[in-house]
Order: C-alpha cells, then structure tokens, then sequence
C-alpha cells in the first residue's frame, strides 16, 4: 500500500526562542545516539526550541537514517533544538517499531533521493518527511510480524557482530604478542655471522654523529633534562640501548613557519604530511594537500626526501608512528616530526625495525612516559629525542623485520576476513529491510527463511 507519512504521522507544532517563558526549567536532548538512546541535559542553548510531550515520536534531522530517532517515555515535557523533529502518530495505521526500521532502511534513502532535494544530505525536517510517499504493508498486524521477524534477525545479527568485534580484538592482541616477542629477543635467532653487537654499531653511528656536528651540517640535538628509563623487559646480550637521539635527526614545523609561509591546497607540486595521514606503520594517502615546491625548498629542513620516521606529537593519534618511503619530495605540516637518519647512517641500520619497536607495547610506554597530561597532549622534539630503543646488530634488525613483515600480513588477512564478514552481516540486514519493508507475502517468507539460516552462518565465522 502506498501512503503519505502525513496520513499516520503529524508534526507536534510550535517553535520557541531561548529565553521564552514558556520553556524555561525543561530539560533538553543533548542527543539521541544510533541505538535510539536518549540524553538529557540541563544546560541551555541559544538556538530556538521545540516541545516534546510524552509518546512523541523525535526525530534527529542529521543523523535519522543512522537510528538517531526514539520515542520520548518521561512523564515531564522536555525540550530539544530545531535539528530535531517532533510527532504523534495515529497507532492505528502504523506500528512506530515498524516505522522506526524504515527510517533506517534503504527504502526511506530511497524515497529521500527521488523526492526531497538534495536527498539525504538535506538536514531532515518535517516538510521533508511528511510529504514522502512510501510503500508499506496496509495492515497493522502485518507490521508487526514484520517487526517481530527483524527483531529476531537483529539480535543475531548483533551476536555475530559482537564475536566479530572480539575476533578484531583478539587479533590487535595477536599483533602485540608478536611484537613483544621481537622486542625481547625470543622471535628469531640472535647469532651473527661477524660477531658484532648493538654497542658497536652505536659506537659506529655516534663516530658518524659526531663527525657531522664537527663539520657543522647538523647540529647538536636537545634532550629533555627530566630524562628517564623506564622499560622493563630483558633482551639479549648483544644489543644495545639507545637514545632515539644517536639515531635519528628529529625536527618538526615550527608554528611560524607553517603560519608565515605555508598555505595548503587541494591540488599541487609536494604532497603535505598530517597528523591524519600517519597511521602505523603506513601512511594514509586519502585527503591529501600540497605546497607548491618554492615553499618547499624555502622551509628545507622539513621537507621528506628519504625514508624515515614520521611520528604525530600532538592532538588526535598521538603517537602514531608511519615509515616514510616515497620517492618524490614530500614535506611536513604541522602535528607531525620527523626523525630522519643522519647522512651516510643510512645503510647502518633497518628503519622498518625502529617503527615496529615504537608501535609495541614498550615502544609505546616509550613515546608516553613524557607524554604531558593536558587536555591535548602533546610531546617536544627533547623528548622524543629522549626515546630509548634497544639496538640489536643490522644482521638481527633484518631478520625480525622479515618475520614481523610475514606474521604482520597473516594478522591482516585474518583482520580483512572478519571485515568482510562485519560488511556481510550490514549488507544482509539492509538487504532483509528492502525487501521485507515492501510488505509483499512472499517477502516476509523470505525474511523467517534468513533469519532460521542465521545460526548455521555464525558457525562459519
């Protein structure tokens, strides 16, 4: 049967200012989540108001087809801002658990993108609902078998999605293991074919060091004077510890570099490194912006032209820590240092090794001891430089980044399986909803058959 929403579903009119009297002491919807949780708050906002009255139906003008919508319980009448809609509906023509499935399938998209203007990305108010014509089953006590046979196909949907969640935790743990292994000496063999041991090729690089300062083309590189150890792990006798410092240039943007010099564009001649596109171990190239290669030269110093370290020292994944190994000139932006081996080092030792040590459980503890507690926290190049890493010989560092390299892609093809099954079981629910929300017979058949064939799915994950 084919309706207009307007013929089940009414808008609870009126719309007041802030400060209106009428109002005042109500509290109002902070939010509705995607399970249809609602939260309440007291604080008050400078944005015009509308009423909702117990059993109205609320629905989130931005979010509605993700499940941000619910229908309001408490007995005292609340408020909420004009990005939320509110109404009664007529529980003779329509089952709200019904409706509440078909805002959140691909029927109600559907009907959005033929009939609204701009489709779902339009912020959903009742002059866009309303009018929709939608095709649902006539009666009543067909929508609710419907509901009832979802409901049932949700809740195993839901345990599945929550072992396959597990599966993606237990993997992460999968991960460590591996790298704790490494770290501690116990993944391959520690024996070389010359004999040389991690304090000698630190004694090799700091000669090299300390031959560049000399010769004035790096300079001395400050550590924090709060500098401590803290890890807690034994590995073998032939390595060595180190300060990230012996090892690597490390540098950063500075802020008035980035603000005199830097304007970043959609498209151009060097790629620019943020903060988003360092994820462990590789870089994220989505949203990319760019310099032009004037500015790029002009602020040398953080450009990237071989590989390296890139590290995010402040704001959203701090800590993440990516290998940068890009052919062309690239260059920093701001949120994200680099540590950079110094000239003629290169070839002393396995940079991937580094970048597998610093997103372990030590690395980590390493990256954070000096982490400050604020409300972005943030680490200075002193103290990134103040990083200690145990150093085994070359030989060593080459053989754990091949075994890690092989365990690292067993756990990502063990990760995209149960991402694969997670898309799946999205799919299947949307697919059910389709066709289910039709409100054809042969359908609702159609819907008890996947949901008894549920059970034998879960034991293939």
């Amino acid at each position: 049967m084919k309706v207009k929403i307007s013929d089940f579903l009414q808008e609870r009119k009126g719309r007041y200012k802030p400060k209106d009297q009428s109002i005042q002491g109500l509290k109002r919807i902070e939010k509705i989540d995607f399970s249809g949780q609602i939260y309440l708050s007291e604080k008050p906002s400078n944005t015009d108001m509308i009423l909702v009255k117990k059993g109205d139906l609320v629905i989130s003008g931005i979010n509605v087809e993700k499940g941000a919508m619910c229908v309001y319980e408490g007995e005292e009448d609340i408020t909420a801002t004009i990005h939320y809609s509110s109404y009664t509906y007529n529980d003779k023509k329509i089952d709200l658990n019904f409706f509440k499935y078909f805002l959140k399938s691909p029927n109600f998209v559907s009907a959005l993108k033929e009939q609204v203007p701009g489709g779902i990305k339009t912020e959903i108010k009742p002059k866009h609902v309303l009018p929709l014509e939608i095709s649902i089953p006539k009666n009543i006590s067909d929508q609710i078998i419907i509901v009832e046979r979802l409901d049932e196909l949700n809740e195993q949907l839901n345990s599945s999605n929550s072992e396959l969640i597990h599966q993606l935790y237990l993997i992460s743990q999968l991960r460590q293991a591996f790298l704790r292994e490494a770290m501690q000496g116990a993944l391959v063999s520690n024996e070389t074919s010359d004999g040389k041991t991690g304090a000698d090729l630190l004694e090799e690089i700091k000669k090299e060091k300390e031959q560049l300062i000399k010769d004035k083309k790096i300079k001395k590189g400050k550590l924090t004077k709060n500098s401590k150890q803290i890890m807690e792990f034994s590995f073998p006798n032939n390595w060595q510890i180190s300060k990230l410092d012996d090892l690597f240039f490390v540098t950063k943007l500075a802020g008035f570099e980035y603000s005199d010099h830097m304007q970043l564009k959609n498209s151009g001649e060097v790629p620019v490194i943020r903060a988003q596109n360092v994820r462990n171990l590789e870089l994220n190239k989505n949203n990319l912006l760019f310099i032009d290669l004037e500015t790029s030269i002009l602020l040398d110093r953080c450009s990237l032209k071989k590989e390296c370290l890139l590290i995010t020292f402040i704001g959203a994944g701090i800590g993440d820590v990516a290998t940068f190994k890009e052919k062309e000139r690239w260059h920093l932006a701001p949120n994200v240092a680099k540590a950079e081996p110094f000239a003629g080092v290169e070839f002393m030792y396995n940079i991937k090794y580094f970048n597998y040590f610093l997103i372990s459980s030590y690395g980590k503890s390493e990256i954070s001891k000096h982490m400050k507690a604020t409300a972005q926290p943030s680490l200075s190049m002193e103290t990134i430089r103040d990083i200690d890493i145990p150093l085994p010989p070359l030989e060593i560092q080459n053989r754990m980044v091949a075994k890690l390299d092989e365990l690292m892609q067993y756990c990502d093809a063990l990760e995209a399986s149960v991402k694969e099954s997670q898309n799946y079981n999205a799919q299947l629910l949307q697919q059910v909803l389709r066709e289910a929300l039709e409100g054809k017979e042969e359908k609702t058949e159609a819907l008890a058959l996947v949901a008894e064939d549920m059970p034998n799915y879960q034991k293939t994950i």
